[in-house]
């Protein structure tokens, strides 16, 4: 999620693998992206850009986590320890990529510069796919939450409106300018942890071994089970990219891209660990397995009382309010990326008060639409499969994000190559790789399937843009 801050002139680049950082290309009128000097446009310090990351990462899924891994037993804690080293990899190879060239749009950034337009605009495009469709994923699973306080989904039509409003007014808040945006995504960050960190904290007092139930209920061996879990636990890491994306806009970015990228997944890690563990502890487990709120019973099992589920839902609407604000800034930041570059069409390049207002527009546009289809089609099995498609076209950024890295740390100047720091950095982006494709295995054989399709869509778009490039 965003947030904003001052714009000093960007820092000398750190000391990196490669000695020289790569040249940017001669077509990119201004590296930084500076957002301009409205007063409504500012740069997103240190905090804000972490605050980004945790943001995006930490969604409304963790409310119902823990009972979709209870089944597994306490093995899916290992899965969680795995996942996580292996998404601080990734966060590592995105700091690095940040440091050579700072530029907003992130991946594609990276992936065009190393791979040229063609593997640059099918990241865009990718990318683009699972910002929208996921925000109206989003939306409509955060009326289920808010229904919970306000009965608003008892009739298609006011559950409809009711996305809507939730999908509009993040909106709202980017043409407001990245200031504001910044703004509502610090809070929301700081409002969904409160529950959220109250549940771990609690926890701990409340805790007993006992409830935790075994240790490996799938059936399978450790390895398989570490597997199993793992799939169901994957995507709740997507978002690690969010301040590379954004680097145009983040203060320093140079040095603040890899660590807020680094800081926000861990905080998400530690939240999504700690909070799991006290659910473990203190609801037991042939109960956990069958909850559909298992944050808000384990609230009512330390503190008794029935307004556990009330507190939960409340703070699943802001976390997924939250995500929403930087989403949708985040899924207008490749495409204007993009735009500048002639690969996507010129209007997604206009920006005003640090927000590509077009792009932010196109998105929650058909955002709205989707969102607007699910509910009068009375079925939601279209919207499903093209939300499963997303979990596919999300690690397709991730994937040639590390393999530009690849190329960079094999084609580098040798002679200017710290050797014990290229081993190091080589070990990181084959474990970021790594957790790439396991991602991308864990979409399952019909959504990487569909979201090849998808994809090679994009094909025909890029087609028609080449060709009015060429003629330009």
């Amino acid at each position: 999620m965003d947030t904003t801050g001052t714009a000093p002139q960007p820092a000398p680049v750190p000391s990196e693998t490669l000695a020289v950082p790569a040249q940017v290309p001669h077509d990119t009128p201004n590296v930084t992206d500076s957002p301009g000097g409205s007063k409504h446009a500012r740069r997103f310090g240190l905090p804000v850009a972490t605050a980004l990351v945790m943001g995006n990462i930490i969604g409304g899924g963790i409310f119902t986590l823990p009972a979709s891994i209870a089944p597994y037993g306490t093995v899916s804690l290992v899965a969680f320890g795995v996942l996580t080293v292996a998404a601080i990899a990734l966060a590592l190879v995105f700091g690095r990529l940040a440091a050579r060239d700072p530029r907003t749009g992130g991946p594609y950034v990276y992936a065009r510069e190393a791979f040229g337009d063609f593997a640059g605009f099918l990241t865009a495009w990718s990318y683009w796919i699972t910002g929208w469709v996921s925000n109206a994923a989003l939306a409509v699973a955060a009326v289920g939450y808010l229904d919970v306080v306000i009965p608003v989904g008892g009739h298609p039509w006011s559950a409809c409106l009711t996305a809507l409003v939730l999908l509009w007014l993040p909106a709202v808040a980017n043409f407001a300018g990245t200031r504001y945006v910044g703004a509502v995504q610090l809070v929301s960050t700081v409002l969904k942890f409160v529950p959220l960190l109250l549940v771990a904290v609690g926890g701990l007092f409340f805790f007993d071994p006992a409830r935790l139930g075994p240790f490996n209920s799938s059936g399978h061996g450790p390895v398989g089970a570490v597997s199993a879990s793992a799939a169901l636990l994957l995507f709740s890491y997507l978002g690690v990219e969010s301040a590379a994306v954004s680097a145009g806009e983040v203060e320093d970015a140079r040095r603040n891209v890899g660590r807020a990228s680094v800081i926000g997944t861990t905080g998400a890690a530690l939240v999504y660990l700690l909070g799991t563990l006290a659910v473990f502890g203190t609801v037991p487990h042939d109960r956990l397995v069958h909850s559909t709120a298992p944050f808000s019973d384990a609230v009512n099992a330390m503190f008794g009382g029935g307004w556990g589920g009330t507190a939960v839902a409340l703070a699943a609407v802001v976390s997924m309010t939250g995500c929403l604000n930087g989403w949708t800034l985040l899924s207008a930041q490749t495409p204007y990326a993009a735009a500048k570059d002639g690969l996507f069409p010129a209007a997604f390049a206009r920006r005003r008060r640090g927000v590509p207002t077009v792009g932010v527009a196109v998105t929650v546009v058909l955002a709205s639409l989707l969102t607007a289809y699910n509910y009068v089609s009375g079925s939601g099995k279209v919207f499903e499969v093209l939300v499963l498609i997303t979990t596919f076209t999300a690690t397709v950024p991730y994937l040639l994000a590390t393999a530009a890295q690849l190329f960079h740390l094999i084609s580098g100047r040798r002679e200017s190559v710290d050797r014990a720091r290229l081993a190091r950095d080589m070990v990181i982006t084959a474990v970021a790789a790594g957790f790439s494709l396991w991602l991308m295995a864990g979409a399952g054989y019909a959504a990487v399937y569909q979201g090849v399709l998808f994809l090679f869509a994009g094909v025909l778009v890029y087609a028609v843009m080449a060709a009015r490039r060429q003629q330009a």
